[in-house]
């Protein structure tokens, strides 16, 4: 099969989770079909970057785009009906060459990576496609017009708006839709939302796996330090649970690793919280670090951090509503906290208590390699798409 798979980012390097998820769906597509990878790019192109997709890919095209392009397509889009998050990234140097390579390479099946991608392809009614709306961007719009300053309360009110309506209506252009998880599905503006296919991240539990070196941090959050579910998240961690777990162990350290970080994540640092920046090896951090704590305050998506971390058998503590993705049991794969209270007693005993840390770690493990493999996982992918007739 010829898939042409349309992008809004170069998926390498592997710091954000729709990189991961696509360079992980391209590279086990590649196995049995022919991958032709168009990816928009508004920032600096990774050196590898092209290097590490030509293993899996028959054909590459990046279209780049600048921050004069990226101001004209926020400009143009405010005064259509369209989201800023598919304005931003439409350009039609793109699409050209987007019917340039379909007309070249005839693809048997169109595959878009979020709504940002589809508007490439609404057209192409003869062909195939399957979108994965992986996120729910209405839904996380929707929690950030409760947290962000005042003065942008109107533009994330018209934004919310605009993706409710539009998550909707793209829904009807393609034969197959995909998303991470049952809770994001769930999200969906749409009366038929139980025929989106729900096909969950894997972990690459070879590269991921347990390695022994002497810990040198308590605890771990990792992620994107500049995306605002992050951030929050990590704030929240500081101010609120770690007070109350220095109050019995007062030299606890926490680590938060992650490209990016944002001044306010910065503004955490201490002695006893460090901020790494992005690393080369992210399985470094796991492996110094004694428990992996997300606190996500929202519910989109699935959080990579806690696969990767179970994988590598490092115990973890998040929120419920993180869970609710993954779909650990609580007490036995895993540690599930809302409250700051909660978070400190499953973190103290974590760590007050070895034997449960092993154990809860051991049972995480095996939990992630009987569920979240990219092998089966995209198998699903394929078998969906093979099976899809217009």
């Amino acid at each position: 099969m010829k898939l042409f798979v349309i992008l809004s980012r170069v998926p390498y390097p592997l710091e954000k989770g729709d990189k991961l998820r696509a360079f992980n769906q391209i590279k086990e597509l590649s196995k049995k079909n022919q991958i032709i990878l168009l990816a928009l790019n508004d920032s600096k192109l990774d050196p590898k970057a092209l290097d590490e997709l030509k293993k899996y890919c028959v054909a590459i095209s990046v279209i780049p785009f600048s921050r004069l392009n990226a101001f004209t397509n926020l400009v143009r889009t405010f005064f259509s009906a369209k989201p800023f998050q598919v304005g931003y990234f439409y350009m039609s140097k793109a699409q050209r060459k987007v019917d340039e390579l379909i007309k070249k390479h005839q693809p048997d099946h169109i595959y878009c990576q979020l709504i940002r991608t589809t508007e490439y392809v609404k057209k192409y009614s003869n062909i195939p496609k399957t979108l994965d709306y992986m996120d729910v961007f209405s839904k996380g719009m929707e929690r950030r017009k409760k947290t962000d300053s005042f003065y942008m309360k109107p533009f994330l009110n018209m934004e919310h708006r605009r993706l409710l309506k539009y998550e909707h209506d793209i829904f009807s252009y393609f034969q197959n839709k995909t998303i991470i998880s049952e809770q994001d599905r769930d999200l969906i503006p749409h009366p038929d939302k139980q025929q989106i296919v729900v096909i969950p991240n894997g972990v690459d539990t070879d590269y991921f796996k347990a390695t022994p070196f002497d810990k040198e941090f308590e605890l771990l959050f990792n992620g994107n330090m500049n995306y605002p579910p992050n951030v929050e998240s990590v704030e929240y961690l500081v101010n609120k649970v770690m007070p109350l777990i220095w109050k019995k162990l007062p030299a606890a350290r926490l680590l938060i690793s992650g490209a990016s970080p944002s001044k306010r994540v910065l503004a955490l640092k201490s002695e006893r919280v460090e901020v790494s920046g992005w690393v080369d090896d992210i399985r470094y951090n796991f492996a110094i670090s004694k428990v992996l704590v997300a606190p996500m305050q929202i519910s989109i998506g699935l959080q990579n951090k806690l696969l990767e971390a179970m994988a590598m058998q490092i115990p973890c503590v998040t929120s419920s509503l993180a869970n609710n993705a993954v779909g650990a049991i609580h007490n036995q794969q895993i540690m599930v906290a809302d409250t700051p209270e909660q978070y400190a007693a499953a973190i103290l005993e974590l760590l007050e208590n070895e034997a449960k840390a092993k154990q809860i770690a051991y049972n995480g493990y095996l939990f992630v390699i009987k569920n979240f493999n990219w092998q089966s996982t995209t198998a699903q992918l394929e078998k969906l798409m093979k099976n899809t007739r217009v």
